[in-house]
C-alpha cells in the first residue's frame, strides 16, 4: 500500500468541506481530479510522479471502503475523520447520534483484542 499517498488524500480531501462533498458524491472522479491537482505537489512549488494509488488502493478509495483501507494501514484517525464528514449526517438522521461510527466499529470488531495494522512507510 502507498501509504503516504492514501493518507494524505484522506488528510486533504477531510480538510476541504467542497472535496469531501465531491467525494460523497463521485468518488472516482473526485480520485482523478485529486491526483491532477493536490497528489502530485509536495509543496507549493515541487511536484512528483512518481507516487501512484495502486489499483486496489484506487478500488477501495472509489468504493468507500473504509475497512480495507484500515487494514491495510491507512492512519486510523484520517480514515475516521473523513468518512465521519461523509456519512454521519445521513446516519445520525437516519438511526441517531453516532450511528456511523458505531457501524463503522461494528465493521471493525474483528480487529478487537489485536495490534493496528502499521501505518509506516
Amino acid at each position: 500500500m502507498s501509504k503516504y499517498y492514501v493518507n494524505k488524500f484522506l488528510y486533504t480531501i477531510d480538510r476541504d468541506p467542497e472535496w469531501v462533498a465531491s467525494y460523497r458524491h463521485d468518488p472516482r472522479g473526485t480520485l482523478s481530479r485529486w491526483e491532477k491537482e493536490i497528489g502530485g505537489w509536495i509543496n507549493p512549488t515541487e511536484q512528483t510522479s512518481w507516487l501512484e494509488f495502486t489499483p486496489a488502493e484506487r478500488e477501495a478509495l472509489a468504493t468507500h471502503d473504509y475497512v480495507w483501507l484500515f487494514e491495510n494501514g491507512a492512519h486510523f484517525f484520517l480514515n475516521l475523520t473523513l468518512f465521519i464528514a461523509l456519512f454521519d449526517d445521513e446516519y445520525a438522521a437516519e438511526s441517531g447520534p453516532l450511528a456511523f461510527q458505531l457501524e463503522m466499529a461494528q465493521k471493525l470488531g474483528h480487529w478487537t483484542g489485536r495490534e493496528y495494522p502499521s501505518v509506516a512507510l
